[in-house]
């Protein structure tokens, strides 16, 4: 059971992938084994620059074949954009460091605009430059502005000859310091409001690229940069106008969605350390273990863990079947970035509890995953910005559903060429989902399931009956509540449908949902609690409080799932 749902270098066989992907993925568990836990984490505290690992990539082409779209490949059929394995190899760097995840990730973020743009040059030159095994950077946030792209101070100065010079700072951009290409975002000074928008591609070693400094004390190198008077040939730029503003918005679409396995991978590899320690540690004369409360909380934190890679895996299926006529992904995209990132902080806090000092301590991977996780949630876009995104989809998510094809699991080697022609970055409001509730009535007979039903039944009911106001949806405090509410019911959807597809053990699922129980009604009662809240939104709130079904032998069962983590693995000095 164990080894089914969670991650475990020491029987990882990817099996579903074809073979070369099944071939780089093990080749990257095994560079990381072979390095051993200790070359890890003395990287980890000497803020190490990652040139070995680097190194290891360029050798085996592992960001050439991963992230180069077919489109762009010159016959080289191994290589597209598929989301699936992003999603496994996401994993994989979570679990052995956050840092090695985070050049992988930027670098993706970079190429973004470049596979949007109709530059043939530059997408030709973006292929060169990651089969010789380059990293690449995105230039959107600076250091006034944060990532307010309206208010954006890169200027582009007409030369005279066609091109132009760009003057100007970004800030917190990752790979800075040596990206073979830098997709920056600007606006030209000769032209006013949206249609002066441009995305360029800039090389980190030209000499009007001034690096000032990495802004973070990590082997991350989130670079402050300067450009001075650099010369922006017309073969330079990517996007002009409302289509370079797009192109930054749907970029962040397709990176955020690597947050959420990256967590995951931190939380398997803290999780096989916490219940080796907690299982094997003598207390008063019996293991920490035997104590209930370590059980609950341990079991708690598996029981979410579970639920964020089903949540995944699940949303990778409706981001790869997606077209302008299914943009459902939308709404999942920013659920795994603001859901699952956060469900990751709560399982290593849980994990934690138990532990204790233990998670302070120089030799463990522990000690980072319980800094590493906090960044996740605040990454492309907070937490707040992204719970007050899918707002936009509670009304017709919740309430007027329509048909769709059910969208099948998608392992299969296809090219995602969609992320990159998304479109216009608008019409959030009008798209339309499928029944939320099927996946609830396939489960109607798991008594936690059932619960927590009524639960989402009546967030309906409070829509229809006690939705902000005109005055109170300005109220920025009470939305994100109502926002929390609503993601509980579309994190249990899709939780739902991947357990109905991988037969997931019903004990399992009836322990999670009874988790999420408890959570609606955590949320409610914070509602209940905010100022601007009325009497019939007070009201509601109290009576959607529920008890979850206690089953002790359930819960027992459980536990010996969790039990059977400790010595699962560990990885080699």
């Amino acid at each position: 059971m164990a080894d089914a749902l969670l991650f475990n270098p020491r029987t990882y066989d990817p099996t579903h992938f074809d073979p070369e992907t099944r071939r780089l993925l093990r080749a990257t568990v095994d560079w990381f084994e072979a390095r051993g836990k200790r070359k890890l984490i003395e990287d980890y505290r000497s803020r190490a620059w990652l040139a070995d690992f680097l190194e290891f990539s360029a050798k085996e082409k592992l960001f050439a074949t991963f992230l180069t779209p077919a489109a762009a490949a010159d016959g080289q059929g191994e290589q597209r954009w598929d989301t699936a394995r992003i999603a496994a190899l996401n994993e994989i760097f979570g679990f052995y460091g956050l840092d090695y995840w985070y050049a992988w990730q930027v670098t993706i973020l970079g190429l973004g605009p470049v596979w949007q743009s109709d530059n043939a040059a530059a997408r030709t030159r973006a292929a060169e430059l990651l089969s010789q095994g380059e990293v690449f950077a995105f230039g959107l946030s600076e250091k006034t502005h944060g990532a307010d792209i309206y208010s954006t101070d890169m200027l582009l100065e007409p030369d005279g000859d066609g091109g132009f010079l760009a003057t100007g700072s970004k800030y917190y951009i990752g790979n800075g310091n040596a990206a073979g290409l830098v997709s920056v975002f600007g606006r030209r000074t000769d032209v006013e409001g949206p249609d002066g928008y441009v995305f360029f591609a800039a090389d980190s070693r030209h000499e009007a690229y001034h690096l000032v400094k990495n802004v973070v004390d990590s082997s991350k190198f989130v670079s402050e940069f300067r450009l001075e008077n650099y010369p922006v040939a017309a073969e330079d730029v990517l996007h002009t106008g409302k289509a370079a503003f797009d192109a930054a918005l749907n970029t962040v679409n397709v990176g955020k969605f690597n947050l959420c396995t990256a967590s995951i991978g931190i939380c398997e590899h803290a999780m096989y350390e916490a219940v080796t320690h907690a299982h094997h540690r003598i207390l008063y004369g019996r293991p920490v273990t035997a104590f209930p409360h370590v059980r609950r909380e341990l079991t708690d934190a598996y029981v979410r863990l579970v639920g964020m890679k089903l949540f995944s895996d699940r949303a990778v299926d409706y981001f790869r079947s997606a077209g302008p006529d299914d943009r459902r992904y939308l709404l999942f995209n920013p659920m795994t970035k603001m859901k699952v990132t956060t469900e990751g902080e709560k399982v290593i806090d849980l994990m934690w509890d138990v532990i204790a000092a233990k998670g302070f301590e120089k030799d463990n991977y522990f000690a980072q995953a319980a800094i590493e996780i906090r960044g996740l949630p605040k990454l492309e876009g907070t937490v707040h910005v992204n719970l007050a995104l899918i707002l936009k989809f509670m009304r017709n998510h919740l309430l007027d559903p329509v048909s769709y094809e059910p969208v099948p699991t998608r392992l299969d080697a296809a090219d995602d060429d969609f992320l990159f022609r998304q479109g216009p970055a608008r019409g959030l409001g009008a798209v339309r989902f499928h029944d939320w509730r099927t996946a609830y009535d396939a489960f109607a007979e798991v008594p936690n399931v059932a619960r927590f039903r009524e639960q989402a039944d009546a967030l309906c009911e409070f829509v229809r009956t006690a939705a902000p106001d005109e005055e109170q949806s300005r109220d920025l405090d009470l939305l994100l509540a109502v926002g929390q509410l609503f993601a509980l019911v579309v994190h249990g959807q899709l939780i739902l449908e991947q357990a109905r597809l991988t037969g997931l053990d019903e004990d399992v699922l009836d322990e999670l949902f009874a988790v999420l129980v408890r959570d609606f009604s955590a949320h409610a009662v914070e509602l209940h609690g905010k100022d601007s809240a009325t009497e019939a939104q007070q009201r509601w709130a109290l009576e959607a409080v529920r008890r979850p079904v206690v089953d002790s032998a359930r819960s027992a069962r459980v536990w010996e799932t969790v039990e059977s983590l400790a010595g699962a693995y560990e990885m080699a000095l």
